[in-house]
Formats: C-alpha cells, structure tokens, sequence
C-alpha cells in the first residue's frame, strides 16, 4: 500500500485529492491548518499543522516506517480575484514559506515523489483570440499578479530540490477548478461560486451583477478531471511543469448564461467595477495530452453537478 501526504487537505482540491487517493488503494494522511469545510476528511489521519514553520513541515512527513511514497503540496493562501488583489503580501509570505519548508523537508525526509501545484496565473496577460500559450512561454517571465510571481519561484525551487536530491518532482500549473463542496462565499471564491451564488439568490428575471465588462475570457476545470490530470502526471515522467486544463473558452457573460441556464432562471446582468484579472486565457494542454488525459465534463455538465451543491448551500444559510 503506497502511503501519500495531501498538504493542503483541509482545501477544496486537497480534500476530494485525499477521497481520490483513498479510492486508488492508497494510506493518506492529510495536512493542513484547517479540516474541510463542508464534510468529513477521507484521510486515514489529519494533522492540523501551519506549514510556514519548517518542524511542522519536518512532523507533517514523520511516520513510523519511513518517508511517505509521495507528497502532494497544494497548501497555500489564495483565492478569487478579489482577495488575490487585496492580499497581495500575505499571499507572497504565507505560500512560499510553505513552499521554502515543504521541498525542504520532503528532501530530507527520503520523500520519492513530490507533487506541486502551481498555476496559470504564472503567465502573462493575453489578448483574445492569441494562439495557444505552451508551458515555455512562462518565460520572459510576467506573470500576472503576485500569487503568479509567489509560484513561479516556487516551481525553480521544487525543480532544484529535484535536480539534487533523488526525489521526482512533478509541477502542475492549474487552471481554474470548480465543483461542488469548493467555497461559495467570503472573498475567496471563483467565478463559478460566485456567480452561482448570486444566481442562487437571485430570484427569477432578476438582475445579477457581474464584475467588469463581462468580456473577460477563462477555462473552467471540473474537479474530477483536475485530480485525473493530477494523478497521471505524478505517476508520469514528465519532469517539466504541465498545464491542466480544459479547451473550452468562454466569457464571464457565457459563464453566467451557462449557470443561468442549469438554475432555470431568467437572468440579466448588470456591469459593475470590480477585480477582473487578465483580459484573456488560452493555454496548450498537449504536454498532458501525452498521457492519455482528455476533461470528460463540458462546463455545461461541470455546473449542472456543481450549481444545486450551491444551491443547497445558499437554502441552508437562508440567503435564498
């Protein structure tokens, strides 16, 4: 039985990651400052641990029969557009003290596999309609806010430790994900949760806002597909970072429609000033493709599983 550490598990990719690995036959034990939010954790153990101090890092990987088989490091501070913006500081300090700790003490501890999850946002700003951006094209680098800056340097660093110690490192650069038990609320939510929140809320033929002009162009990942691309490569030899992601393009406004749609309701929507991001995204996948990994789920499909999660929610909190 291979024997995996989820960093992070607390979170909403982490925590279905520790369901997945459990499922493929795996001993898990999660990591994180938090347990998940919105159900039990399927770990084996969870040990509520802050990773920005290095003995925590160093306890997170001690077990009784040696280093753990792989480590999968998704542990950081982040968010929705909003609080990427506000938090521009902290966001740098707290992930890549997690990030300088974890590589670290991974190599010292004998760890064989190290997974770490990096982003997109690691690009630069595109304009629509752009060819296809390949994972060189991280350089020259710019990346587009200071979460991307924070996991650029945290991808060198963990490719480093790869180079000198015995210990495969495989780097993902994810796209946004959703799904259902992701967080809907609080500043921290993306595009998804957010507006199927509002939309939620929103009773039928009403107005929904929306931050900026609508116009702004993202790819959405349902969560079963990111952890699908998240295993292969760790079992993979791809050594270089990979982009995850879906090909599927769509606008904010489409992204409503979409969610819209699912929810059954007339809506319109109102423009308003708000954090927006790049204008434009449009990433090449072929590195991952190699492995056979294609998104099973259409966004259509994503949100129809995705939007009465948050429904409920918003039902439960009495915001409906």
């Amino acid at each position: 039985m291979k024997i995996a550490i989820v960093c992070g598990a607390g979170g909403f990719i982490g925590s279905h990651l520790v369901r997945r690995l459990k499922r493929d036959g795996y001993w898990v034990r999660g990591v994180d400052l938090k347990r998940p939010e919105f159900s039990a954790t399927a770990a084996d153990e969870f040990a509520l641990l802050d990773l920005r101090e290095p003995a925590n890092c160093a306890a997170a990987l001690r077990l009784s029969g040696g280093a753990p088989d792989e480590v999968y490091q998704l542990a950081a501070d982040m968010g929705g557009m909003g609080y990427i913006e506000q938090a521009e500081c902290e966001i740098m300090r707290n992930s890549a003290l997690v990030n300088i700790h974890m590589v670290s003490a991974a190599a010292a501890a004998g760890v064989r596999r190290y997974f770490f999850s990096s982003s997109v946002c690691v690009y630069r700003d595109m304009d629509p309609g752009e060819p296809e951006l390949p994972e060189s094209a991280a350089y020259p680098a710019m990346a587009e806010n200071e979460y991307g800056w924070e996991k650029l340097y945290a991808e060198r660093m963990a490719m480093a430790f790869g180079r000198r110690y015995p210990m495969a490192v495989r780097i993902a650069r994810l796209q946004n994900c959703y799904g259902p038990e992701g967080t809907w609320r609080g500043g921290r939510e993306k595009a998804p949760a957010a507006l199927s929140r509002k939309i939620a809320m929103a009773k039928d033929g009403a107005e929904v806002e929306i931050w900026g002009d609508g116009s702004a162009i993202r790819s959405y990942l349902y969560i079963a597909d990111m952890l699908d691309g998240i295993c292969r490569l760790m079992q993979s030899d791809l050594e270089a970072p990979t982009n995850i992601g879906s090909a599927e393009y769509v606008t904010v406004d489409e992204l409503a429609r979409v969610i819209a749609a699912v929810a059954g309701k007339r809506i319109t929507f109102k423009h308003v000033k708000g954090p927006v991001g790049v204008r434009s995204r449009n990433f090449s996948n072929e590195r991952i493709y190699t492995l056979g990994w294609r998104p099973a789920y259409s966004l259509a499909r994503g949100i129809a599983l995705t939007y009465p999660w948050i429904e409920e929610q918003v039902i439960k909190a009495g915001l409906a």
